[in-house]
């Protein structure tokens, strides 16, 4: 038949038989043969991960039953999975020439060549399956034995979309508690990326069979990537079914590798190996962490060991450079997949790997043909079709250049705010080039997005991966644009210089650095740049601190991976920034620029600590007593006590007036008592508390300030002065506040204090550059301040963002090119006029062009005003 001759050379496998195959496996799907009365409690055992009793009891079983293929597929797994690929290989031969007709013993054939380095000849047992299957497929009607022929035409090439709906699904559909239906159909999920079907998958195998540990380790896997809660959870229930499965054992050591814990990774692996010696997985790790630690005999060692059974086995330079890559060694990555293709030039994991790491190199031009390459020969995978569809939409980007960066954003907003970021850049490049002593590769690449699931994919390959506003990868930054973030009041300036900071250390030390430092160099330069950026210390970080939740130095990086919060997230950036501020302000700032030195040179971050500063307990008490008396130093004489959660609820007023006479002065009470009264429209005692709480405390950040709701008390109160006094150090506190920015324009524009209007409207496009309030504003207040250059620009930025009233921005703009003397005055002029042909004005001015074209005089230029409710503007 035409489908079973095209499948034998891996093209698609239902070539002009798709119909009448899918019909036979409808009618084909039976119950599953008897078996003997011992093969599951069997089974169990091999469950359990009682290797050794298993391969007794399947070894009795075979001399006894033959014919029963039951036992010879258990003797062979439990012996692969011991690491016993000699005697495995005899098992499944003896095996295969007792059951010649067997498709599941021929699949378990080509597991065991495979392990042994013989993988032409598991080829051939794929080919083999899918000809016994369309020669005689009345004698394969059991679900396992369906699976048997998807996975056998899934390793010829074919469809992994038709396998995954024509066969998996059909035969899930026949026999819903079959075990290896939702393994298959589980394991291509997470080959191909899609992780949320993998998910769902391993849920409903896990209703079905809530003891195997396979199904906790797939639901494992499926979270790995973006949920490192339910992924230890499923490892924990896996190795609770089964304490010696490897593949679990290999996953935790994954992640604690990830948390920089070696010690515990390399006792897992030793678990792995004593179970299988031979194991390639838990050796390429090995090999990754003897890199690590710049220790190459035993990383050359480990990656011998782990080619041992197999010579040329792609998977082993796949894993470790997949891992090295994780730790953002990119170049050391891409050389481990170019080695592995060099194995096998067809291996697709290492073609997409390769493809990751040359555009986070920002080798764009071979990283975006690679990656077309690995979506053309499989249409299925997640990330290769996320990738190819940037591709296609950053293709539409614009690009502006220096010496230094080339910055790709999309047309509109390179025009709006562009040059703005080429800028910061620059200087970000000036100050802290020079503070670090490093010397950068030209360019950098830096690349903003306006929708976030392009940056996700981008940065991460999958388009809903949340809560990043910028990622580096050393040579390259990614970014999400004010355009995705605006509704949480984020500074984009201030994400830039964190990113770029980033550049500079991870250049600085090759990448051998452990995020804590890369983060807490980051956040420290943040605040160095302004007071208004980066996290700074608040009451909850002063609770965590003396309560005794610092994360030791040691294993700071741990904090990143598994927070039990969001939170608990956010104050692992503040404790690493405080780390590096202690460092600065006890030992200096070259000691921080001497540990990034020797990181460099392949030193591990606890040995250099010890080496520039002092023995790593003495840091971490050091560093406890530091961040124990910064805590301690945030109003000291304001009351921090919590009280009883209850007491902060609507309607326990006067239990909260009860418990304040014994803490008159308490953070939490005051900040209650304040909003309790606000809710009520008691205005004027509302600011006792208020500026009770910051007589104590005056440099209160956040939304929770109580600058913000005195401001909004003042204003309440028609004390335009006092709001505005208050708004004023708000704003020098904190830089993602746009709607104080604007109620500070507006109430500078009202008291014609121009400086003002101009210092908080450019506040705020550090924020949200992207909509037109600020620059009228601008424009308005350069005018005023005779700063032509500003109000010029920012009537053109205006005129991009469809501005309510366009005739009067160009009459505005006309005005003021032509007090420069500049030609196209004329033509602004002409469009003020095509939107408003009767303002006389405009036809004056034009008058006056035609009469004295040079003309430089100082003509009254007519005020652009703000719009009369900024607030109303914000996104």
């Amino acid at each position: 038949m035409t489908a079973s001759r095209k499948s034998f050379d891996g093209s698609r496998v239902f070539a002009g038989g798709g119909r009448w195959f899918f019909a036979l496996i409808l009618i084909g799907v039976t119950s599953a043969g008897l078996r003997a009365a011992e093969v599951p409690d069997v089974e169990r055992e091999f469950l359990a991960g009682n290797y050794a009793k298993v391969i007794e009891a399947a070894e009795a079983g075979a001399k006894t039953s033959p014919g029963n293929e039951e036992w010879h597929l258990l003797l062979t797994r439990a012996l692969l999975e011991v690491g016993r690929y000699r005697d495995a290989d005899v098992a499944i031969t003896t095996g295969t020439s007792r059951l010649p007709q067997s498709i599941r013993l021929r699949w378990a054939a080509r597991e065991v060549a495979l392990a042994s380095g013989r993988p032409l000849e598991a080829n051939t047992f794929a080919q083999d399956i899918t000809r016994l299957f369309f020669t005689q497929p009345r004698l394969y009607r059991t679900a396992t034995s369906i699976v048997v022929l998807g996975r056998a035409q899934l390793a010829l090439g074919a469809s992994p979309k038709e396998v995954l709906e024509r066969i998996y699904a059909v035969a899930q559909k026949a026999e819903p508690k079959v075990r290896d239906v939702y393994l298959a159909r589980g394991d291509l999920a997470l080959e191909k990326h899609d992780f949320a079907l993998a998910a769902t998958v391993y849920e409903e195998g896990l209703k079905q069979l809530p003891d195997d540990p396979d199904f906790h380790y797939g639901l494992a896997r499926a979270h790995a990537e973006g949920d490192s809660k339910t992924m230890l959870a499923a490892i924990q229930a896996a190795l609770k079914q089964n304490p010696r499965h490897v593949p679990t054992l290999l996953l935790l050591a994954d992640h604690r590798i990830d948390e920089e814990n070696y010690s515990e990774a390399e006792k897992l692996l030793s678990e792995a190996i004593e179970v299988n010696p031979q194991q390639p997985d838990a050796w390429a790790l090995r090999s990754v962490m003897a890199h690590l630690r710049s220790d190459s005999g035993t990383e050359e060692a480990s990656r011998s060991a782990a080619l041992r059974s197999w010579s040329e086995n792609p998977r082993v330079d796949w894993l470790i450079g997949k891992k090295l890559s994780a730790k953002y060694r990119f170049a050391e990555g891409a050389e481990r997949q170019r080695q592995a293709l060099r194995f096998a030039p067809n291996y697709l994991p290492a073609k997409a790997e390769l493809a990751n790491n040359l555009l986070r190199l920002g080798d764009e031009a071979e990283g975006w043909k690679l990656a077309k390459l690995v979506h053309e020969e499989d249409g299925y995978d997640v990330e290769a079709f996320n990738l190819a569809t940037l591709h296609d939409t950053m293709a539409k980007y614009a690009t502006l250049s220096n010496d230094d960066f080339t910055l790709r954003m999309t047309g509109n907003e390179a025009a709006i705010y562009g040059p703005q970021v080429l800028d910061l850049l620059t200087r970000a490049k000036k100050q802290l080039t020079e503070k670090y002593g490093a010397q950068l590769a030209k360019p950098t690449y830096v690349e903003i997005f306006a929708d976030p699931k392009d940056f996700a994919v981008r940065t991460f390959g999958l388009p809903d991966v949340s809560g990043f506003l910028g990622v580096c990868f050393g040579r390259v930054v990614t970014a999400n644009s004010p355009a995705s973030t605006a509704g949480h009041g984020t500074n984009w300036q201030s994400v830039l210089w964190h990113e770029f900071c980033h550049v500079v250390t991870l250049q600085l030390t090759e990448n051998k650095m452990p995020r804590w430092l890369s983060e807490g160099i980051s956040v420290y330069e943040e605040r160095q740049a302004s007071p208004a950026w980066g996290q700074h210390l608040t009451p909850r970080y002063r609770e965590l601190i003396l309560k005794g939740e610092l994360t030791p130095v040691g294993k700071m990086s741990a904090a990143f991976l598994t927070p039990p919060t969001p939170e608990h997230l956010q104050f692992a950036y503040y404790q690493a920034s405080l780390v590096v501020e202690f460092v600065v302000s006890r030992h200096g700032l070259p000691k921080v620029r001497a540990l990034l030195t020797d990181l460099r040179e392949g030193d591990d971050i606890n040995r250099a600590l010890a080496r520039q500063i002092a023995p790593l307990d003495k840091v971490e008490k050091d560093f406890t007593a530091y961040a124990r008396e910064h805590a301690e130093q945030l109003a000291p004489k304001m009351d921090f006590e919590k009280p009883g959660p209850k007491l902060l609820l609507p309607g326990a007023e006067e239990d909260l007036a009860e418990w304040t006479k014994e803490h008159p002065d308490n953070y939490w009470a005051l900040q209650q008592k304040a909003r309790n009264l606000i809710a009520d429209k008691k205005w004027t005692e509302a600011k006792v508390p208020l500026l009770r709480s910051l007589e104590l405390y005056p440099d209160q950040r956040d939304s929770d300030s109580a600058l913000r709701q005195l401001a909004l008390v003042h204003r309440a109160l028609n004390e335009t002065d006092q709001e505005r006094e208050a708004l004023t150090k708000f704003v020098a506190l904190d830089a993602e506040a746009p709607d104080a920015c604007l109620r500070l324009v507006e109430l500078a524009t009202a008291a014609k204090d121009w400086p003002a209007v101009a210092q908080n409207a450019r506040r705020f496009l550090e924020i949200n550059p992207l909509v037109a309030p600020p620059y009228r504003a601008l424009a308005q207040a350069s005018t005023e301040l005779g700063d032509k250059p500003a109000a010029i620009s920012a009537d053109r930025t205006l005129l991009r963002l469809d501005p309510a009233n366009p005739a009067e921005v160009h009459f505005h703009l006309a005005q003021l090119l032509h007090q420069t003397g500049d030609p196209e005055a004329r033509r602004q002029l002409l469009l003020a006029l095509e939107e408003a042909p009767r303002n006389r004005a405009a036809l004056n001015l034009l008058l006056t062009m035609e009469t004295n074209p040079a003309t430089a005089a100082d003509l009254p230029a007519s005020p652009v005003s703000p719009p009369s409710n900024p607030s109303s503007a914000t996104p």
